[in-house]
């Protein structure tokens, strides 16, 4: 599974830095990023970020 972030739209809530941490960060910029796609441990919570991200940008692609 592959996990992009429109980044253009993110609000910096922080949700899926704190929902998976191994995964997104919040760079430089104050924006959330992908910096490591996940392992099959990580899917879950990438999937709970995607679910819960507020603006809906964070996209699974099997």
């Amino acid at each position: 599974m592959e996990v992009s972030i429109e980044r253009s739209d993110c609000i910096s809530c922080g949700l899926c830095v704190s929902t998976c941490p191994d995964v997104f960060r919040i760079a430089e910029d104050g924006l959330a990023e992908v910096y490591r796609q996940p392992g099959p441990a990580h899917l879950p919570a990438v999937k709970s970020a995607a679910e819960g991200c507020p603006v809906s940008i964070i996209y699974l692609e099997e």
